[in-house]
């Protein structure tokens, strides 16, 4: 069965604003896949760090539909032209989020802490040099610094926070980014993880990776803590398999990623 998602030809588009590429498309795909997964969480909050054109936003708003049971959606992104863009993508398909010009979740924190129960992530994650990070317009959008990680490792910490105990996130990667050792990283926090997408591009191979609270993993860190032992990489070392697995197909030229 198909579901209604954002029509391209409904996305609005500025100068200043990166449309929607195969990292969309992919990041798209990975929540539609898992819909019936997400209608069962019944999450209650979702969210979307870095909304750009508003395609993914509005994609999930629209493949969820009334089977949301009344859930509310906010999106952020720290370029200005983005919420624009995004509110007439919105209105273009008949659905409503709130949105924030913000960095990541700046101001938001506090007030959302613990209550996001689904959150999505396209980050900058193109390696740039560091001081392309963080600037104005389009270039936010892509951006990641040194094996563009900059802004995603500044991304993970402001998610644990704002997860509910029972909330999933969604992130796009690439293999530059080294997904093994962010899954390594959350898993230190207690996360499970597990590719849901990978693509290749002319470039790059994209991985959408779920991240999701594990009572087990969280349990055996804490051992780990308590006896210096190794930790167990068995999830780690599934995510890495699954990367080195990659079926290879040709797709659009990425140079920058869209939000």
């Amino acid at each position: 069965m198909s579901y209604k998602i954002a029509q391209i030809r409904l996305v609005s588009s500025h100068p200043e604003v990166y449309e929607p590429c195969d990292d969309s498309f992919a990041l798209v795909d990975a929540l539609l896949s898992d819909r019936n997964n997400l209608l069962e969480l019944k999450p209650m909050l979702c969210m979307e760090v870095g909304c750009g054109s508003g395609y993914v936003i509005t994609s999930l708003m629209l493949m969820l539909g009334e089977e949301a049971n009344g859930a509310q959606f906010i999106a952020t992104d720290i370029n200005h032209h983005a919420i624009k863009v995004t509110q007439e993508t919105m209105e273009a398909h008949g659905v409503y989020a709130e949105l924030i010009n913000t960095d990541i979740a700046s101001g938001l924190e506090n007030r959302l802490a613990g209550s996001v129960d689904l959150l999505v992530v396209n980050p900058p994650y193109v390696p740039t040099p560091e001081d392309e990070v963080g600037r104005e317009g389009i270039a936010s959008a892509w951006a990641g610094g040194e094996n563009g990680r900059s802004v995603i490792d500044k991304i993970l910490p402001v998610a644990e926070k704002l997860l509910s105990k029972w909330g999933w996130l969604y992130m796009v990667t690439l293999t530059a980014n080294n997904p093994s050792q962010i899954c390594r990283q959350m898993m230190k926090k207690g996360y499970a993880s597990k590719i849901v997408v990978q693509r290749s591009t002319v470039e790059e191979s994209l991985h959408i990776i779920k991240f999701w609270k594990d009572n087990d993993i969280e349990a055996d860190t804490n051992d780990v803590i308590t006896n210096s032992k190794a930790v167990p990489l068995g999830i780690v070392d599934s995510v890495r398999s699954q990367i080195q697995r990659l079926s290879f197909w040709g797709s659009c030229d990425i140079n920058t990623t869209t939000n």
